[in-house]
């Protein structure tokens, strides 16, 4: 998603926000994981998206 949310452009799906809320609630359903797994993933690996699904196993 877009980091920016007046940004109205393409959303960035490339990459992990934890500390907005709206990605945060995106990326935990999107994944089926809960939002602290989600964080402790992007901790691990960094806000990668691919490297989270890999993380995961997604």
């Amino acid at each position: 998603m877009s980091d920016e949310r007046r940004n109205k452009g393409q959303q960035d799906r490339n990459r992990i926000d934890v500390h907005e809320d709206y990605e945060l609630r995106y990326w935990t359903k999107e994944l089926g994981v809960s939002p602290d797994e989600l964080k402790s993933a992007v901790q691990k690996v960094g806000p990668s998206a691919k490297a989270v699904r890999e993380h995961l196993g997604k």
